[in-house]
């Protein structure tokens, strides 16, 4: 093959060693001998900007300006815009794909004005989401208490026709007397006796962290947009509860990517708790 193509027999030996050619690979670091000097400058210029707001921060032109005129840089603009990029590609924030385990469920209270009997006043509506198949509950209350909180789980889990393996939440004080840090929690009593009674793990976000329960934070604004405007009139909360019950499952079957068949949690109710949902 040498001969014949006129390679040399190192070339012809690296194409029968790799099937695909292995590409180039840098032995050294990029020698920059005209940018070389000012590296620690551009660093701690890079450093600084970290903490400040996005809008306010150097460009790799306000930075090649200041070398040169503060620091007598003689080299082009190329140079210092290719290593400002290369900086800002090193430490970028990275993100991992989200992914939704089937039967895992997200749950949180929004609210939206309603008038009730020709009273205007606040729901507070608690949403649960599926975000594997997108299928989700909505149930309002008078106020975002307690008995809310656990007569919604009830609700919600007789609409799936299961109990989902595992739910994520915001650290509610329904649910969360104390924070003991990381992961770790002290769950309220009421809490704990729902939890042991139909057998769901939970998982709590971060503080602060609002984007752990996008799915379900998703849905509470769906559910203001599309279920309360224009504001609801009804006559009574058992009226609005027929209404949410119409809206919501088409709503569900609409973004659905995944047949209905599919999104019925993996545990069963107990059979003495399978009621008919009602406001």
């Amino acid at each position: 093959m040498a001969r014949e193509f006129g390679l040399s027999r190192e070339t012809v030996r690296k194409m029968l060693e790799y099937a695909v050619p292995p590409g180039y690979q840098r032995q050294q670091p990029i020698k920059r001998p005209k940018l070389g000097p000012w590296l620690g400058v551009i660093d701690a210029i890079l450093a600084d900007d970290k903490p400040r707001p996005a809008k306010q921060r150097h460009t790799a032109k306000r930075i090649f300006d200041r070398l040169k005129d503060e620091h007598g840089f003689t080299g082009g603009y190329t140079i210092v815009k290719d290593y400002v990029r290369g900086e800002q590609l090193r430490s970028r924030e990275m993100f991992i794909p989200l992914t939704h385990a089937p039967g895992e469920a997200q749950a949180d209270f929004g609210e939206a004005l309603v008038v009730i009997a020709g009273v205007e006043q606040k729901a507070h509506y608690l949403a649960m989401d599926l975000p594997h198949s997108d299928d989700c509950f909505v149930a309002a209350f008078p106020a975002e208490t307690t008995e809310a909180f656990l007569d919604g789980h009830v609700r919600a889990f007789a609409y799936f026709g299961g109990v989902p393996t595992r739910i994520l939440y915001d650290n509610t004080k329904i649910a969360v007397a104390k924070i003991l840090g990381g992961e770790e929690r002290q769950r309220t009593r009421s809490f704990s006796e729902l939890q042991s009674y139909y057998l769901f793990a939970d998982k709590f976000g971060r503080p602060a962290k609002g984007n752990d329960k996008g799915k379900v934070e998703g849905l509470v604004g769906y559910a203001r947009r599309n279920f309360m405007v224009p504001v609801p009139r009804v006559s009574s909360w058992e009226e609005l509860g027929r209404a949410l019950r119409r809206a919501v499952p088409e709503a569900a079957r609409t973004a659905s990517r995944l047949p209905m068949s599919r999104i019925v949690p993996v545990l069963p109710l107990p059979a003495s708790s399978l009621i008919e949902p009602h406001c």
